[in-house]
């Protein structure tokens, strides 16, 4: 009786977080901030809005997490770039990173991050903008990662850290665009190897 009765008081959790936060990534991944509506969400997660809104907040607050959890993940092969030797092997390794991420799958091919929030009413305007945040710090550490390149004599004394690292994020991101667009890996490889090729430092 006595267990019976601490089941109903200790009720466990109705659902495993983690892996509705893993459900609302992909579908915010798939159909971007705007185009993820909340049913979308709840659907894919399992879960009613009630739950969604007690474990998440709302529905911005739930696209941060899912963002967070985009970069610990599939995007995780950024910050593992930046730890490569040397200033070329950073370059390698975040363009195919880029290249293996953006075609995963059939369902979503692409970047969350740069997707997710490219046409923003005001509704989607914190997501625009936190996203446009998260391009810019992937930016600047690799500008930060290549500026030490410079300094440990890996690059040469007169390299713009500044300017190459724009130029790399734009060749991947624009690599995400594409495959958004429809490229295939092989494809998108062949671009990053082209870049990689006209690689003068």
């Amino acid at each position: 009786m006595g267990g019976s009765r601490n089941t109903v008081m200790g009720r466990p959790r109705e659902f495993d977080i983690d892996e509705a936060l893993e459900r609302a990534m992909q579908v915010f991944w798939e159909r971007g901030y705007e185009g993820a509506t909340l049913s979308d969400l709840t659907g894919a997660m399992g879960i009613t809005k009630t739950s969604m809104y007690a474990a998440f907040g709302n529905k911005e607050q739930l696209f941060r997490r899912a963002l967070e959890r985009y970069t610990e993940g599939p995007a995780s092969y950024a910050r593992r770039a930046l730890e490569e030797p040397t200033a070329r092997g950073v370059a390698e390794a975040l363009l195919r990173g880029a290249v293996r991420t953006t075609t995963l799958s059939e369902g979503h091919p692409g970047c969350l991050a740069v997707q997710g929030a490219l046409a923003a009413s005001d509704g989607g305007r914190p997501a625009h903008d936190l996203l446009v945040g998260w391009r810019n710090d992937a930016a600047l550490r690799l500008e930060e990662r290549l500026q030490r390149a410079v300094d440990e004599g890996d690059l040469p004394r007169d390299a713009d850290a500044g300017r190459l690292a724009r130029y790399i994020m734009t060749v991947a991101f624009g690599i995400a665009v594409q495959a958004a667009g429809g490229l295939a890996h092989d494809e998108l490889q062949d671009i990053a190897d082209m870049a990689l090729r006209s690689w003068q430092a």
